[in-house]
């Protein structure tokens, strides 16, 4: 097992003059492409394997969160069954089974992730359910990457957070709130998946009436966790809905400008500067980018 201190991976921090003249902000990207796994995911799944006693971990995921609860598992001797989409891109499902995990594919039209994940955790009787995002456990794990944000001692005036089940944001507006910091913690959601923009909103989880098939696959969420609701609803001081466009308008933006491979959703707070400039012009902001797992088809077909 690799020693707790050494299994999280620092975040790496991008200073991109050019990409900040194109977006008339302060930029400076915190990027999760190179923790393991290649996403953030990996801070909340290692925080569950290491925290729950079960032998057996099932989780679902489109992919970022199946490979991170594949690989922590692995670190933590323990065995993992992910359920994914029929549709989730190859390169996660192969890097998930490369990992050690056993995967169940779904048509998510026929059954539902929560619902395949309930049906194999019956059958098993002894394994631990780890949601991606709707776990105090996964919060926690994601709120190590707030930390670090705060312990750069930099004056962001706002944070950029991409939205997906919402446990990313979730961690990182719970670590700026207990640090008392003045920085302001926005979502970064796809439009064409904008349930979290609507809760808070409308001030209660509104609940999309299936999977939204938006380019950015790590949003691909039915609606925000109860868990993290709690969090976004008292320390989220937006969620700037993004378009098609704009997201893939983001990949090309971090390729070109800031020299950084990223997946779609990872590029949705870059994305939700486009969106709505004004928000954050001439500030000091920190977009975070989530992960950097892309198909290669995908990423031609932004990038060009």
């Amino acid at each position: 097992m690799r020693p707790h201190h050494e299994a999280i991976r620092p975040t790496t921090i991008i200073e991109a003059p050019r990409l900040s003249q194109r977006l008339g902000a302060q930029v400076v990207v915190a990027s999760e492409t190179f923790q393991w796994t290649g996403s953030f995911k990996f801070r909340a799944a290692y925080n569950v394997a290491l925290h729950v006693p079960n032998e057996h971990i099932i989780g679902a995921s489109s992919g970022n969160f199946g490979q991170a609860l594949a690989y922590a598992c692995q670190l933590t001797g323990k065995r993992c069954t992910v359920v994914m989409p029929h549709n989730s891109a190859q390169v996660k499902v192969e890097a998930v089974r490369e990992y050690g995990a056993t995967v169940d594919l779904i048509n998510v039209r026929d059954v539902s992730r929560s619902e395949r994940v309930q049906q194999l955790a019956a059958a098993s009787g002894e394994a631990y359910v780890a949601s991606p995002y709707d776990d105090s456990l996964v919060i926690d794990g994601n709120a190590s990457l707030g930390g670090e944000l705060i312990a750069l001692g930099r004056a962001f005036e706002a944070i950029v957070v991409p939205v997906g089940g919402g446990g990313l944001i979730g961690g990182i507006a719970q670590s700026v709130a207990r640090a008392n910091a003045a920085t302001k913690v926005f979502g970064a959601e796809p439009a064409l998946a904008n349930d979290a923009a609507r809760s808070l909103r409308e001030g209660r989880i509104i609940v999309n009436e299936q999977e939204p098939q938006t380019i950015a696959d790590g949003a691909r969420t039915v609606s925000l966790g109860q868990h993290n609701w709690a969090i976004i609803r008292e320390h989220v001081a937006g969620i700037v809905e993004v378009s098609e466009e704009q997201i893939r308008e983001g990949v090309r933006l971090l390729y070109s400008l800031a020299n950084l491979k990223v997946e779609p959703t990872g590029a949705l707070a870059i994305g939700a500067l486009l969106a709505a400039p004004d928000l954050f012009r001439d500030q000091q902001v920190c977009c975070v980018v989530s992960g950097g797992n892309v198909d290669a088809a995908v990423y031609r077909q932004c990038i060009e």
